[in-house]
């Protein structure tokens, strides 16, 4: 069954409220190969009420607001592949293609989209829930680090994303732990 991705189907499930919503920079795909489709399942599984917003637009509120305010974290992740690999090549020519968004085409995913994803809700969410960030590009980037694409030394992504927590690496023993103590 797949998770929530609009308050249609959280109603359908009788849930008024998620528990948990996590955002990713990939489109929602239940594979067990997609880490937001397994660590929400897996949350589930354990009782969480959880719900998916896939490549939100950063323009307004309209996506990142659809499924409410969870009453325990917000879960964030720029996806499968890093943004800035998926957005530009080793040239640093924009890519035409994504093959984790809808129809192909490279429109939807933001560079740095942990951080534009975050700092999204925190615009139109001022005192809300822990925000934590997780999947590959939170991993690489959660301590002082080159960036490639910048030629500069950047700091953690904790301090530009305005986040709570960070997990990295394999990630559902720590969201569940997460869930749990929230």
């Amino acid at each position: 069954m797949f998770l929530p991705t609009t308050s249609a189907e959280c109603r359908e499930r009788g849930w008024e409220q998620l528990d948990i919503i996590l955002i990713s920079g990939d489109s929602y795909i239940d594979s067990p190969y997609m880490g937001t489709a397994l660590i929400g399942k897996f949350l589930v599984s354990h009782g969480f009420r959880v719900g998916v917003i896939a490549q939100p637009a950063t323009q307004g509120p309209g996506d990142i607001t659809r499924l409410g305010e969870p009453l325990l974290w917000w879960g964030v992740s720029g996806g499968s592949v890093d943004s800035l690999v998926a957005n530009y090549t080793a040239t640093k020519k924009r890519r035409k293609s994504d093959d984790f968004t809808p129809g192909g085409v490279n429109n939807r995913r933001p560079d740095r989209a942990v951080i534009s994803y975050a700092n999204l809700i925190r615009k139109h969410f001022k005192e809300t829930a822990p925000i934590v960030l997780g999947g590959i590009e939170a991993s690489l980037r959660r301590i002082s680090h080159y960036d490639f694409w910048s030629n500069s030394v950047r700091r953690s992504i904790l301090f530009d994303a305005r986040a709570d927590l960070l997990v990295y690496g394999m990630g559902e023993t720590a969201a569940l732990g997460i869930s749990r103590r929230l």
